[in-house]
């Protein structure tokens, strides 16, 4: 099953932007799936920014095969990193920004 994962990064101490302001997506391939309340973690996520990402809402589509996550962060104070380089660190390691 696909699993897509959904996160919303913003700065908390800055003006939201172009820059420090994106929705990112990341597609599994998995057996597992999530439920709401699973914490989960990916190479991309660094704790500098946050401290972990909860499955907030699980969306099923059993037609296409597939699992739509969205995730709530646990901390949003936690910016020791600027939301760009963050949102940068993501796209590094397979993060897609979603287009609006």
């Amino acid at each position: 099953m696909r699993i897509r994962c959904i996160v919303f990064v913003t700065s908390v101490y800055d003006e939201p932007n172009e820059q420090n302001t994106q929705t990112l997506m990341k597609t599994y391939e998995s057996n597992v799936r999530p439920v709401a309340g699973d914490i989960i973690d990916d190479p991309g996520f660094d704790s500098r920014f946050h401290n972990g990402y909860e499955v907030a809402k699980v969306t099923l589509n059993y037609s296409d095969d597939e699992c739509l996550v969205s995730l709530a962060p646990l901390v949003t104070d936690r910016e020791t990193m600027p939301a760009k380089d963050y949102i940068d660190q993501l796209k590094m390691t397979g993060w897609k920004v979603l287009e609006q």
